[in-house]
């Protein structure tokens, strides 16, 4: 199988046009839609094979001691057609997947030797999991200023190496930043505001093997943050330490409480009404149990009598339950 070989899936409906590969396994192919979709190379079949891009049979070269010879004689010596330069490199066409033009780019941490991962350097990446080029830069925070640390371009569906930084330096990274511009070369595209996102690393995660998770973009466990999800930029709330500081030593202001007014006992036709719900005698039940609340109803019951025991014939109500 090679670039230009029109295939179809084994599994899928659909095939296309060879136009890259990926790997030793996985193979790009163009569809119908001008959509670079990868595939297993075993779940393709060839059905068409484009024989203009045989590769050649390289030429072998003049020998070197015939040409040294015609130049220490002070002849001229003519170059072969084979010999003017050699084959220009075949140009790659970034590859578009469907569902790319949403963007997703990632700040990736990838452990040197995970087994030794008490003593191990690192190595970081910025992921580009989209169809767009990406230009960034990428911050660390020195007090209230900011350091870059690396700059540059990354094609699309493509991951770029940054920097490789042992545990010495991890006190650098607590605080990073992530500027990007996203765009497409040479064509037109939905454009994508530019992105400024601030990350705090939690560098205790560096001492733990088990941060480390499998992912589709390293082959080696890797620690991954997001920068950019599904075209909306991750934000992260930051406290700084003066501001707990600040609201520790802070002293609480009580709210002022507004006492209940006692209860009117309500009279009708020389007989007295008395409401024993909760919620009538009390502004809020909160904090009490049952037995509190039904104490204090009783309380309520043995004062109102206690109140009208001089009134000889006067008749009481006390509402409660149902009524």
């Amino acid at each position: 199988m090679k670039i230009g070989d029109k295939v179809r899936f084994l599994s899928e409906v659909g095939g296309g046009v060879v136009t890259g590969f990926q790997g030793k396994d996985m193979v790009l192919v163009e569809d119908a839609d001008g959509f670079d979709i990868p595939m297993p190379i075993k779940e393709c079949v060839v059905i068409d094979t484009d024989d203009y891009n045989m590769k050649r049979k390289p030429v072998a070269p003049a020998p070197k001691q015939e040409v040294a010879g015609a130049k220490a004689k002070g002849a001229s010596v003519k170059v072969r057609p084979d010999e003017e330069e050699d084959e220009r490199p075949v140009t790659y066409r970034p590859a578009e997947r469907k569902g790319g033009d949403i963007l997703n780019v990632m700040l990736a941490f990838v452990p040197q030797d995970l087994k030794a991962i008490s003593a191990t350097a690192f190595d970081a990446y910025l992921i580009n999991d989209s169809n767009f080029t990406l230009y960034f830069t990428y911050l660390t925070a020195e007090g209230s200023n900011w350091r870059v640390r690396s700059h540059g371009m990354v094609e699309p569906n493509t991951k770029f190496y940054i920097e490789e930084f042992e545990k010495s330096v991890l006190n650098e990274l607590e605080r990073v930043a992530v500027q990007l511009i996203a765009f497409k070369d040479n064509k037109s595209f939905l454009f994508k505001p530019a992105v400024s996102v601030e990350l705090r690393i939690d560098t205790v995660k560096f001492y733990k093997l088990h941060t480390f998770r499998e992912s589709i973009f390293f082959e080696e466990p890797s620690l991954i943050y997001d920068i950019v999800k599904n075209d909306v930029p991750v934000k992260q709330v930051f406290v700084s330490a003066d501001d707990i500081k600040d609201a520790l030593l802070q002293k609480k202001v009580p709210e002022p409480q507004v006492a209940k007014q006692p209860q009117q006992k309500k009279v009708k036709n020389d007989i007295m009404e008395v409401d024993l719900h909760a919620h009538e005698l009390l502004d809020t039940t909160a904090g009490m149990s049952n037995s509190e609340i039904l104490n204090y109803q009783l309380d309520v019951f043995r004062k109102t009598l206690e109140e009208c025991k001089n009134k000889k014939g006067q008749k009481i109500v006390f509402i409660h339950g149902k009524g």
